[in-house]
């Protein structure tokens, strides 16, 4: 076999979406700019070093682009191109942990460039697509209780730390928001987050398994995909299955479910749920957006639910 070294033929290849490089302008701004003008000799380079040939159209998200590749020895494998952020600089670190399990398997992978060469999914078969979404959430919850079971590995973000970051900023939001109302829902997120601050938890966490991040494959029904890891407490996993497909009366119903599934503690995994409201809320107020009404519904009917308490021993870790 003989990959594909030319640039230019590279380029007519993997047919740069207009949708990421409006969102790498939009999101990194020059730094984007490059990262997408650079995208042609930076497939050229990895297809030459890997040797590798692509194999259908580019696919993309909002921050990389997915290039299905087949390897010398012919097996189909996918190869992604993204910038290195805060938020993606753990994924290979979380994909070597899980090694496959409930998780894409990581193939290899370049430190200077942050590209990786992964196992190629059926991305035509995504859990988004199933009918209903009671199923679609029962299956998130069990891919979490399976991702978050280990410790994790070092160096990745720190729940304790974002938390701290959210509570120092949220004074200053407090007071962009007019609304009495939505003030009052935001201080109360905040208020549940520091009953849980000091217990961060150091779980592998995946923080972003919503069902358009669940693709199937031969070899398992359902595999998690584009992770942005941090270490902390399981019960800020469960907001992406909340908001995604959003159902106002199946929030808590959800809420219920998956806690069950992962052996949550109700009281604990709803104060971080609330993290995650404030946390989104945070970035809307703060990028000068109206906060999420969904994200403020979800925190809405979730802010009457029990005090945390402290783990006993006999807790399951979280």
């Amino acid at each position: 076999m003989r990959p594909f070294t030319h640039a230019g033929i590279v380029a007519r290849v993997i047919d740069i979406p207009s949708g990421l490089a409006a969102a790498q302008e939009r999101y990194n701004g020059g730094a984007g700019r490059a990262f997408v003008a650079g995208l042609p000799d930076l497939a050229a380079e990895f297809l030459r070093r890997w040797e590798l040939r692509p194999d259908g159209h580019s696919l993309h998200g909002m921050a990389a682009l997915v290039l299905p590749v087949v390897r010398a020895d012919g097996t189909p494998a996918a190869l992604k191109l993204q910038l290195r952020d805060a938020e993606s600089a753990g994924e290979p670190v979380a994909l070597r942990r899980w090694d496959g399990d409930c998780a894409v398997r990581l193939l290899d992978h370049d430190r200077t460039t942050h590209t990786m060469l992964l196992e190629r999914l059926d991305h035509t078969r995504m859990l988004s697509q199933l009918p209903g979404t009671r199923e679609a959430v029962l299956v998130i919850a069990r891919l979490l209780a399976r991702l978050t079971a280990a410790p994790a590995p070092p160096g990745l973000r720190r729940l304790g730390d974002l938390a701290q970051a959210m509570l120092e900023r949220t004074p200053r939001a407090l007071e962009r928001i007019p609304h009495t109302g939505t003030r009052r829902l935001v201080a109360d997120c905040a208020a549940a987050v520091r009953e849980v601050a000091d217990e961060p938890g150091d779980r592998l966490l995946h923080w972003d398994l919503h069902d358009e991040n669940v693709l199937s494959s031969d070899r398992a029904p359902w595999l998690a995909i584009d992770p942005k890891p941090l270490a902390g407490d399981p019960g800020f996993e469960l907001w992406p299955a909340l908001r995604n497909r959003f159902e106002a009366g199946e929030i808590r119903w959800r809420f219920d479910a998956m806690t069950d599934v992962l052996g949550l503690d109700r009281a604990r995994a709803r104060a971080w749920t609330l993290g995650r409201a404030l946390q989104t809320t945070l970035w809307d107020v703060e990028d000068g957006r109206t906060p999420d009404p969904r994200a403020l519904d979800i925190a809405r009917r979730l802010r009457d639910r029990p005090r945390p308490r402290r783990p006993r021993r006999t807790d399951r870790p979280a």
